[in-house]
């Protein structure tokens, strides 16, 4: 099914489920696509057209069911299932991500953090001592993880994925300043947070 939506279909689903978060939480029952169009800014029949490559899940003078809808994209995005991810690299942005407690509330357990820095081996981040890169074969053999996230500096970013792609992790969210390649059949996300600071800069300066 992945390879048959588009990849901005599937950027929008998110969206959809913080959505359907804050209305299930407000206590509210159902919703129609004019309403979600109204409060998320987007066009009614591009919401319907989104959820309609799934199967559409809405009835006709109803509209959708918050729960309902909220599980369906659960499922979609695998957010029905746990996930156990390890941290490559404990700067300051592989810190922060182990000690983000929101992750494991919604069921991607950081649960180990590696460095190569001699200095960092050994020191404590979010309750878990920070573990040699030298262990990850190891490591990988004895736990199940999986997902891996990648925190280490530009110049060691894709000799990292290599190495975690050869250990036989599937799933790598990159955060190092540059893109990681991957080979068929391994799933990724690089992820760049200067962009949406560019954009802003974009947004400031055409207001």
């Amino acid at each position: 099914m992945m390879e048959k939506i588009s990849p901005n279909v599937i950027r929008r689903l998110p969206r959809y489920y913080r959505y359907l978060v804050e209305l299930e939480e407000a206590g509210e029952a159902k919703v129609s696509s004019s309403r979600m169009s109204a409060e998320m800014g987007l066009n009614a029949s591009q919401i319907r057209r989104d959820l309609n490559c799934f199967g559409g899940f809405g009835q006709q003078g109803y509209g959708y069911s918050v729960s309902n809808l909220k599980k369906e994209i659960m499922r979609i995005l695998g957010m029905d299932k746990s996930y156990n991810m390890i941290i490559v690299g404990a700067g300051r942005i592989g810190q922060a991500l182990m000690g983000y407690q929101s992750f494991s509330a919604e069921g991607f357990h950081a649960v180990d953090i590696f460095d190569s820095d001699e200095k960092k081996i050994g020191t404590n981040v979010a309750g878990r001592d920070v573990l040699s890169t030298r262990e990850l074969s190891a490591y990988l053999k004895a736990h199940t993880v999986d997902i891996a996230i990648i925190c280490t500096p530009k110049e060691a970013a894709q000799q990292t994925a290599d190495l975690l792609v050869s250990y036989g992790l599937t799933a790598i969210w990159n955060f190092a300043p540059v893109d990681v390649a991957v080979r068929r059949g391994v799933a990724v996300e690089n992820v760049h947070l200067s962009d949406s600071l560019y954009v802003l800069s974009y947004k400031k300066a055409n207001v």
